[in-house]
């Protein structure tokens, strides 16, 4: 009876489970709740230190909650653990290209469309920003075939 152990001083199953901070975090960005939610990510950080993608979503908030050099900060840590991940590249380019920092911008574009597949029909849109991002940089035509018919919205999540 989980009631009677409640009443005696015990934990009933329900209380033992830990809060999943991250699907938290999650639910309130899905929200619009940006604050709440890098309380969560934060939360949800201390139980994976060492997670990548948890950072990379540390770092989206931060750009959402208009704090633009932490998340360049958390989105380079989220890279030093893991230089593959496409999404903080993607989202690091473009934090950069508004500080006015192309050339290391042009880098994280490279480093996005190197760790993305061409023929991944859900990077499609994403590969195509990026592609045209860096060619307007290096002041040269995109390829024609870099692009779809999509808008310029992103969410670095969608990759890597």
């Amino acid at each position: 009876m989980t009631w009677w152990r409640r009443l005696v001083g015990g934990s009933s199953e329900r209380d033992s489970k830990q809060p999943d901070f991250l699907a938290e975090a999650l639910d309130l960005e899905s929200r619009g709740d940006y604050a709440n939610a890098l309380t969560s990510y934060r939360l949800a950080l201390r139980e994976r230190p060492d997670d990548p993608r948890v950072l990379q979503n540390i770092a989206i908030a931060f750009s959402k909650t208009s704090q633009p050099e932490e998340a360049i900060r958390t989105y380079r840590r989220a890279l030093q653990i893991d230089p593959d991940l496409a999404g903080a590249h993607y989202g690091l380019a473009f934090l950069l290209l508004k500080r006015g920092d192309t050339a290391h911008a042009g880098m994280h574009l490279e480093g996005f469309l190197r760790t993305t597949r061409a023929d991944d029909p859900a990077a499609a849109k994403f590969r195509a920003h990026a592609a045209r991002t860096l060619a307007e940089l290096s002041g040269q035509e995109p390829a024609t075939d870099a692009f779809d018919d999509g808008d310029d919205a992103h969410d670095p999540r969608t990759e890597g």
